[in-house]
């Protein structure tokens, strides 16, 4: 595997590929990623990863000084699942004219909801550092992990706004034989928070197995009951259309449908989400 820490290194490593696939994280890896890495490698003759701790969709200063940095086992995982890339660029790469006068995305709807409401400028930032890493990988597929749902469509939305040429794939979100989604976050919770994690899959399911008998506005409000006993500070749990994340009040057969949920444990923000139908 090489590992390449320039943006012109990397493009003159990558000139004449065939076919590029691309798979951006902010390191911790975890069997996620390198589902996502499997899956660009049975698709393409050369799979770039990259790690960059993005300071720009990072909310607070505190957490980006929390969020676990595992550069070594994250080499090990990737020679393992055979990378063909790592893209490992500093902040001053990827920022050279530093952090200020950032651009600002026109992410539209999807800056005003769900994460886009509780984490203001989150998604602008994302925007920008994916596109950023787009110019400098000139991918042709991009692989990106479905329990970041909206994230997803707020990366969908910039590539289009950009017109950027690379074919967006996404993936089923991976998680631990006890339902809880398999996040970097995770190793933050102490052993007793990270046994009652799994209570935000517990909940996305009964509200997936309810939605011909109770209402949403019902399992939604004992859910957060339930959840703020455990321990839970709940920030949203919501249903929405699955194609564009408008917001239902009630369950609509007649369109797919997502239900999302973010809640604070143990200090760390965790999020998931289940296709209902």
């Amino acid at each position: 595997m090489y590992i390449v820490k320039r943006i012109l290194e990397l493009q003159n490593l990558l000139r004449q590929k065939a076919s590029i696939g691309f798979v951006p994280t902010m390191g911790a890896l975890h069997e996620g990623h390198i589902s996502l890495i499997e899956k660009s490698k049975s698709e393409n003759e050369t799979t770039v990863c990259s790690i960059f701790i993005n300071p720009t969709q990072f909310n607070s200063l505190t957490d980006l000084e929390k969020y676990p940095v595992t550069i070594d086992a994250d080499i090990e995982k990737l020679v393992a699942a055979k990378t063909d890339v790592l893209f490992l660029p500093s902040v001053e790469e990827m920022y050279p004219s530093g952090l200020e006068n950032m651009p600002i995305y026109d992410i539209g709807y999807l800056d005003t909801i769900l994460d886009g409401k509780f984490r203001p400028g989150h998604f602008n930032g994302v925007s920008l550092i994916v596109h950023k890493l787009l110019i400098a990988v000139k991918p042709h597929k991009l692989y990106l992990g479905e329990k970041d749902f909206q994230q997803c469509l707020v990366i969908k939305r910039m590539i289009a706004l950009q017109n950027l040429q690379v074919e967006v794939t996404t993936c089923p979100t991976l998680r631990d034989e006890d339902g809880l989604a398999k996040s970097s976050r995770n190793a933050r919770l102490s052993a007793e928070a990270r046994a009652k994690a799994p209570l935000i899959h517990a909940c996305l399911v009964s509200i997936k197995d309810n939605v011909n008998t109770t209402s949403f506005q019902q399992t939604q409000q004992n859910w957060i009951q339930k959840l703020t006993k455990n321990g839970f500070d709940t920030e949203y749990i919501l249903l929405a259309n699955a194609d564009n994340l408008e917001i239902l009040a009630e369950f609509d057969e007649s369109k797919k449908m997502v239900v999302l949920i973010a809640a604070f444990l143990d200090g760390v923000r965790l999020i998931d989400n289940l296709r209902i139908n």
